[in-house]
C-alpha cells in the first residue's frame, strides 16, 4: 500500500528526516510514536506532499514518485498521489460558515464533482459511522472539541482515500473527551482502514496498532507488534521513552 525508501527532508541545513525506509500493509493500522522533534509530524506530512521530500521514492498504491536535488514530479503525480491519502490533523479545519454535512461534502462536489444531492447521502452515511448524525445542521462552534475532530474524520474519509493519515488527531482535546475520537479511529482500524497514525496516546497504540514504528532523530530505531516494542524491545533509548508515560 505505502512503500517509503531512503526518505531524506532537509529544511535549510536541518535534515528532519534522514533515510527513513517504511511499508504499510493494506488493511494495517501503522502507529508512529517517538519524542517530539524527532520527524512524526514532517514523514506524515511527506507522505502526502504536504512537503516536498529531499531525496527518496514515495509509493501510494500504484503511484510512485521520486525525489532529488535534479527530479522534481509534476503537479499532477503531485495531485494524484494526494488523492489517495486523507489527513486528520492536530487542529480541526472546519470552515466555520458551512455546517457539518456541508463541510463534509465540500470535497465530494468541489473536487470530486459529484452531484450535490448523492454526495450528501454519502456524508450522512459518514456522520453516521463516526456517531454524529443528529449533528448535520449544525455549525462547528456548535460541537466540542471531539465532535469536530469527528467531523474531521468524515471529511477526509469522504474523498475515498486508499489511506487516512493522522497526526496527533486528540493533541488538542481535553482527556474527556479524547476517548470519543479514539473510539473512532479503533472502528476504522478493525473494519480494515489502512492507517498511519502518529500518536503520544501508548494505550491506543499498543491495543489497535498491527505495527508500531518508534521514529528518533530522523531515523526508524525500531519497528514491530507492539508486543515486541512495548514488551520485549531491548534497545534503552525506546524503554527510557516509554517509561515517561502512564496511560
Amino acid at each position: 500500500m505505502i512503500d517509503i525508501k531512503n526518505l531524506h527532508k532537509s529544511f535549510g541545513n536541518d535534515e528532519i528526516l534522514k533515510g527513513v525506509n517504511l511499508q504499510v500493509n493494506k488493511g494495517e493500522t501503522t502507529v508512529i510514536i517517538g519524542p517530539s522533534g524527532s520527524g512524526k509530524t514532517t514523514l506524515l506530512r511527506c507522505i502526502n506532499l504536504l512537503e516536498t521530500p529531499s531525496e527518496g521514492t514515495i509509493s501510494v498504491g500504484t503511484s510512485k514518485l521520486t525525489f532529488d536535488k535534479d527530479n522534481k514530479p509534476s503537479k499532477k503525480e503531485v495531485i494524484t498521489l494526494r488523492k489517495k491519502t486523507g489527513m486528520v490533523f492536530q487542529g480541526f479545519y472546519l470552515f466555520p460558515h458551512m455546517t457539518v454535512i456541508e463541510n463534509i461534502i465540500e470535497g465530494l462536489v468541489i473536487v470530486l464533482k459529484r452531484p450535490k444531492n448523492e454526495a450528501r447521502e454519502k456524508g450522512l452515511k459518514l456522520l453516521e459511522k463516526v456517531g454524529l448524525i443528529e449533528k448535520c445542521d449544525d455549525y462547528p462552534y456548535q460541537l466540542s472539541g471531539g465532535q469536530q475532530q469527528r467531523v474531521a474524520i468524515a471529511r477526509a474519509m469522504a474523498m475515498e482515500p486508499d489511506v487516512l493519515l493522522f497526526d496527533e488527531p486528540t493533541s488538542a482535546l481535553d482527556p474527556e473527551i479524547e476517548g470519543e475520537v479514539l473510539k473512532v479511529m479503533k472502528n476504522l482500524s478493525h473494519e480494515g482502514m489502512t492507517m498511519v497514525i502518529v500518536t503520544h496516546k501508548m494505550s491506543f497504540a499498543r491495543n489497535t496498532a498491527h505495527k508500531v514504528i518508534f521514529l528518533d532523530h530522523g531515523l526508524i530505531v525500531e519497528e514491530g507488534s507492539p508486543k515486541q516494542i512495548f514488551e520485549e524491545t531491548e534497545n534503552q533509548r525506546i524503554k527510557q521513552f516509554l517509561s515517561l508515560f502512564n496511560d
